[in-house]
């Protein structure tokens, strides 16, 4: 062999190496496809939370204006949050009774 055919052979060998390592580079190292692919499902994720948490400040938005606005949405969440009555009014509580299949099945059940 002469020098020159030796010479292109250690070329053609480091370029071969270069090449192999560039390659693991892009595939398995530091910001390659995998880790690239990894990042794309966390931003899809996140993104997916934000529209959800984007939408529930919205709502919240909108009964706070609700609340500021007018006295009928305060009355109307007193009323059902709080179970407050005005001044003058009456509570009743309609208390419903068993049905029959209730009461069959209330029949059956062993009492401890």
């Amino acid at each position: 062999m002469t020098d020159g055919m030796r010479t292109l052979r250690m070329l053609a060998l480091i370029l071969v190496a270069l090449l192999a390592w560039l390659q693991y580079r892009l595939w398995f190292g530091e910001g390659g496809a995998s880790a690239t692919s990894s990042l794309q499902g966390k931003v899809e994720r996140q993104g997916v939370e934000n529209r959800g948490l984007q939408q529930r400040n919205e709502q919240l938005a909108a009964e706070v204006e609700n609340l500021k606005s007018g006295e009928s949405a305060a009355e109307e969440r007193a009323r059902s949050e709080l179970g407050m009555i005005k001044p003058g009014e009456t509570f009743y509580r309609v208390v419903e009774s068993p049905t029959p299949v209730d009461a069959a099945i209330d029949a059956e059940e062993p009492s401890p």
